[in-house]
């Protein structure tokens, strides 16, 4: 009997992931075993297949279909393999330039405007490397994206090399109908991640009148267009008291999900208004404050609140984000930064960073990790600084950091974010540099307070590997290996490959 590869079924191999699969629209693979890959291999509409269990369950899984003989898979289904390590995402600033002014931009070193911007053919050159090299998804970002040129160009190209865009980060200033008509015919229909924030706070922190009833119709346009919508939002001394305001506000504008983002030490928000700035006690308990305000109301939307805390009213459950793993379920190989290591991020000048919230920090320390106008995207994701430095795994941040060894709560959160370590280290350069917003949050038993905050809802704190903790007990006993959702259901792999 003949089989062939289901059409949204792409067959991947990397080094050290030599057997996994694509499914379209999802931007993590999915790992398979050695035995299933090599029966889907032979999938091709040309070999004359013995029926077994295994190959009915691969059937009833959705991976394959009987075919008659020389009905072939789409090229893209054909297995393919890359020699570099695997990165299924990319996080592509194709411009710095801006239409606002905004107090807090990560990606300034100080008050100079942004002016770099990927020229179209260098930019085509680049997603040829990318999709060479196994990337499956980006996420497109500025700077203000749609003021590029030739941004929809870009999304075309994209779709056209059967990558596609996952997310757009954007001030929503060009959202139009007829932009969004034009991206639903092209097939692309995007996580629109719109900035705004705060009712009567916006114009202020993006420094232009007029920009709040613009995003807003923004967001409302994109809801219209059943465009899924992700608000995120700074949070600082300002505009504290607008937050929950906004939040029913925007729930009731068909938003989604809001990310609340503490607006942290960049080079321009210090240089402004770093009076502004909520110290990391003040924010912890400003945002417990909120959800437990948010939780006691009836609401749908899903808050992601930076750094602390993810709250689903639909499901009545939460899941508290500085613990990483659980301390009986440690794994030394994971990486530092899950997120670092799942997505290549690209400055509009061809740097390569870790994240792009350490976009401007890098620029006014002058660090560099990798050029891609020198250097190809290959090469930096098979032997470089910058593979290093994102594939640093739990256990070589323990080492390069005595502090963080010697930690009671070490093995629960990890050593926590590195942008912040970083940031916030002091010094010039540590990519092993203390996170100590998260000693913060272990020390002064913030795990504790937010349980009995949100007592009655589940917590889903780290439930990836086994029971989620006990929603009735603050202690560590009941946790287990750390759960990440992804937001296509998919259970894909980060990890340490």
């Amino acid at each position: 009997m003949y089989y062939r590869l289901c059409e949204h079924i792409g067959l991947r191999s990397w080094k050290r992931a030599p057997y996994a699969c694509y499914v379209k629209k999802e931007a993590f693979a999915k790992r398979l075993s050695k035995d299933d890959y090599e029966l889907l291999c032979l999938c091709d509409g040309a070999h004359d297949l013995p029926g077994s269990d295994r190959l009915k369950r691969l059937e009833e899984e959705g991976f394959v279909v009987p075919c008659r003989k020389g009905d072939l898979p789409d090229e893209w289904s054909l297995p393919r393999r890359y020699d570099n390590r695997y990165f299924p995402k990319m996080n592509l600033m194709i411009t710095g330039k801006c239409n606002y002014n905004c107090r807090h931009c990560f990606n300034a070193a100080d008050n100079a405007p942004l002016m770099a911007e990927w020229a179209f053919e260098p930019l085509l050159g680049l997603l040829d490397q990318a999709r060479d090299c196994g990337i499956h998804a980006f996420t497109i970002t500025g700077g203000e994206p749609m003021l590029h040129p030739r941004f929809m160009d870009i999304l075309g190209e994209i779709i056209r090399r059967d990558m596609f865009v996952e997310e757009l980060n954007t001030n929503g200033f060009f959202i139009t109908a007829d932009v969004l008509s034009q991206m639903k015919s092209m097939g692309c229909r995007p996580l629109m991640k719109i900035s705004f924030d705060g009712i009567g706070c916006h114009d202020w922190m993006r420094a232009a009148k007029g920009t709040e009833e613009r995003t807003l119709s923004a967001i409302r346009r994109c809801v219209q267009n059943r465009f899924p919508v992700m608000v995120q939002m700074q949070v600082n001394k300002k505009n504290l008291e607008s937050l929950l305001p906004s939040l029913d506000m925007l729930e009731q504008e068909g938003v989604r999900s809001v990310r609340l983002i503490r607006t942290t030490e960049s080079g321009r928000w210090r240089l402004n208004h770093g009076d502004e700035i909520l110290s990391f006690p003040e924010y912890y308990e400003q945002m417990l404050a909120l959800a437990e305000r948010y939780c006691k109301n009836e609401h749908r939307m899903d808050i992601d609140i930076w750094q602390f805390l993810h709250v689903y009213p639909a499901e009545r459950s939460f899941s508290i984000g500085p613990v990483q793993q659980s301390g009986g379920m440690y794994r030394g190989s994971a990486p530092v930064c899950r997120g670092n290591r799942g997505m290549v991020a690209v400055t509009a000048e061809g740097d390569l960073v870790p994240c792009l919230q350490l976009s401007g920090y890098y620029k006014l320390y002058g660090l560099k990790l990798g050029n891609l106008h020198d250097t190809a995207l290959k090469d930096l994701l098979t032997e470089s600084s910058y593979l290093d430095t994102v594939c640093a795994t739990v256990d070589q941040l323990k080492n390069g950091n005595a502090e963080c060894a010697s930690c009671e709560h070490f093995r629960y959160c990890c050593g926590g974010c590195r942008a912040i370590g970083i940031m916030l280290s002091g010094v010039k350069y540590d990519k092993f540099g203390t996170d100590r917003s998260k000693c913060r949050f272990f020390k002064d038993g913030w795990y504790e307070k937010t349980t009995l905050a949100l007592r009655g809802w589940k917590n889903l704190t780290a439930v990836h590997c086994g029971k989620a903790a006990d929603q009735g007990e603050n202690g560590w006993n009941d946790l287990t290996a750390g759960h990440h959702r992804t937001a296509g259901g998919v259970r894909g792999f980060y990890c340490c490959f």
